[in-house]
């Protein structure tokens, strides 16, 4: 009986561990003992396997500010899932075993998506129901593998052209539109438990899309919702600029909770390079206005109803690893982190938010 009773207040020492963070009424403030775990929210970053396993700075923040993690690319299909009849479990599990091991979410990312497509799933050959099966397989594979470990997933990722129009995807074109509703099916019957997200970029980018993408994705998640399809949460990547329109940003956010779904900041960069001048050089100035946009996103995401914050994710951990100078090849600075792990004035933009 004595085993018993230390077992159980080790297993609530851990929870208590793993879920501290503020409480209503108090207010997060920077100093250097502050950490990102401190918000009411749980707080994120996309991570790479490699530097996980490479890098000790790389692996020492992560575990001193995050309460959450998304899996970048260990997740994608052709990572996980490289030929027909092979599953790469490396990378993903060895993110997962991390992310257990020190008390933190992990947010598969993603289970379908237009792009990364294997050249065997380019080339395979086979009926609508061979497809069918094949999306199926695929995605129920990989959830049961985590089922237990991995929190949640975006299901289907970026189905969506930038006007509001369905991609004409592979899936789209084998399977129809409606392929969306049967893969939140086909996981949920793998992970009852795991909650599932729509998950696409541009939500917050009314003028340039004229809110044609972000009305289409509302229609979308409030069609799945009405059929009983197995949906928690639309999440918002928010890659977003220095110079974006607050109303928008606030329009994206209040929409996607006025669903009742859980909301995701999933992806956020606030880019300082919009324009691609290839001389441009960070500049205190610079990162006072990030650090503002950082705030203004903090604080309208923290006004949404407590039960529908699933969290803030950041698309990279540092200014070094992050995906915005590689693939815009231009001078860029995105992240509150920079390149030497220290924080930036947007690290303090974060908890100024919650003030």
């Amino acid at each position: 009986m004595k085993f018993y009773s230390l077992s159980i207040v080790f297993v609530l020492f851990v929870f208590l561990a793993c879920t501290k963070g503020i409480s209503d009424g108090e207010v997060a403030t920077t100093t250097a003992d502050s950490s990102l775990k401190q918000l009411p929210f749980p707080f994120g970053a996309a991570i790479s396997a490699e530097l996980l396993r490479t890098d000790p700075r790389y692996k020492a923040l992560i575990i001193r500010e995050f309460k959450s993690i998304s899996t970048e690319n260990a997740m994608k299909f052709g990572i996980i899932h490289p030929l027909e009849n092979t599953y790469n479990w490396t990378d993903g599990d060895e993110i997962v075993a991390f992310a257990q091991a020190n008390c933190i979410r992990v947010h598969g990312h993603t289970l379908n998506w237009y792009q990364d497509a294997p050249d065997w799933l380019k080339n395979f050959d086979g009926d609508k129901n061979a497809w069918e099966n094949l999306l199926k397989t695929h995605i129920q594979t990989i959830v049961k593998h985590y089922k237990g470990k991995v929190t949640s997933w975006d299901v289907v990722n970026e189905a969506f052209e930038d006007d509001g129009r369905y991609r004409n995807s592979i899936w789209v074109q084998k399977l129809g539109t409606d392929y969306i509703a049967r893969a939140f099916q086909y996981a949920h019957e793998a992970d009852p438990v795991a909650l599932l997200f729509y998950n696409d970029y541009g939500q917050e980018y009314g003028y340039e899309y004229k809110g044609l993408k972000r009305n289409a994705i509302l229609a979308l998640v409030n069609e799945l919702k009405s059929r009983g399809v197995p949906i928690n949460g639309i999440g918002l990547q928010m890659h977003t600029k220095y110079t974006q329109s607050d109303f928008d940003i606030s329009l994206a956010i209040s929409t996607a909770a006025e669903t009742g779904l859980k909301v995701h900041i999933s992806e956020l960069d606030v880019a300082l390079n919009p324009n691609f001048d290839a001389t441009l050089t960070f500049s205190p100035s610079l990162d006072e206005m990030q650090a503002s946009k950082y705030k203004a996103i903090v604080k309208l995401y923290n006004a949404i109803p407590k039960a529908q914050q699933f969290g803030i994710t950041t698309w990279n951990v540092t200014d070094k690893d992050s995906w915005v100078p590689v693939f815009f090849k231009r001078p860029d600075w995105p992240l509150p982190f920079n390149a030497d792990y220290h924080r930036k004035a947007a690290y303090r933009g974060i908890f100024d938010g919650l003030k």
